[in-house]
């Protein structure tokens, strides 16, 4: 089973690889995409290092892979200028922002509530094996940790825009003129680890017999003393 993971990690990193130096020729804005692929490169270097320990499911390499994917796209034209539209006008005759009623490009709000979708199941997986987390603590720190972690990449776009500025810092907030847009973006964020995490939670009420029993279990309290002043107490007597 280990050879079998390990191939399936290899078959796609060998794929995504090929992604990257297709999308790596001519970007829209080279320096854009050279900034984008700065936490792309700390991601895959971390999958690399981590793998031999921490071997994960084929679904989590999977939904890794498709969000690595599409923020390929992204980094490639930039976010705001994919011509999703236009792609969708050469197979249909109709734009899609039409259809469904944008008035802008919305290329990052998709990726935003994929980042949620496709990557809160691996914070799970990892929360599970290496926390041992259980029950209601299975969903809600995944869910906790992807609105966490998108509100710090805000932070992060905003701080790298602010840095770099001119046309370069536009392209990378790729804000689109909407004041509300990194509130967008984590509420997106947010509701694609909710959605994932209810259908996770959902396929476990259905396939796990101890559902409800490990649900209660999870919210027992584990340690009846009193922590903060009290701890610190009991630290101090147990130091002399």
């Amino acid at each position: 089973m280990n050879i079998s993971h390990h191939r399936y990690l290899l078959f796609l990193s060998l794929v995504f690889l090929l992604v990257w130096a297709a999308l790596a020729i001519d970007p829209l804005y080279r320096k854009d995409w050279a900034l984008e692929n700065v936490l792309v490169a700390v991601f895959v270097l971390i999958i690399a290092v981590s793998y031999r320990h921490l071997l994960l499911s084929r679904i989590s390499y999977t939904l890794i892979f498709i969000f690595l994917c599409l923020h390929e796209v992204g980094s490639h034209y930039t976010y705001s200028e994919v011509p999703y539209d236009r792609w969708f006008q050469a197979m249909t005759g109709g734009t899609f922002n039409d259809l469904v009623g944008w008035e802008r490009n919305n290329f990052d709000r998709v990726i935003h509530f994929c980042y949620g979708l496709l990557l809160a199941y691996p914070v799970r997986e990892i929360f599970l094996r290496v926390v041992n987390v259980r029950g209601f603590w299975g969903y809600f720190l995944p869910l906790d940790l992807t609105m966490s972690s998108s509100m710090t990449f805000e932070l992060f776009e905003w701080g790298a825009a602010s840095l770099f500025g001119g046309d370069l810092g536009m392209a990378y907030l790729g804000t689109q003129g909407d004041i509300w847009d990194s509130h967008k973006d984590m509420a997106l964020a947010s509701l694609g680890a909710l959605t994932a995490m209810s259908f996770t939670a959902l396929l476990n009420v259905y396939l796990q017999r101890d559902f409800a029993r490990e649900w209660a279990e999870s919210l027992r309290v584990k340690r009846t003393e009193p922590l903060g002043e009290d701890e610190l107490a009991r630290l101090w007597e147990q130091r002399q």
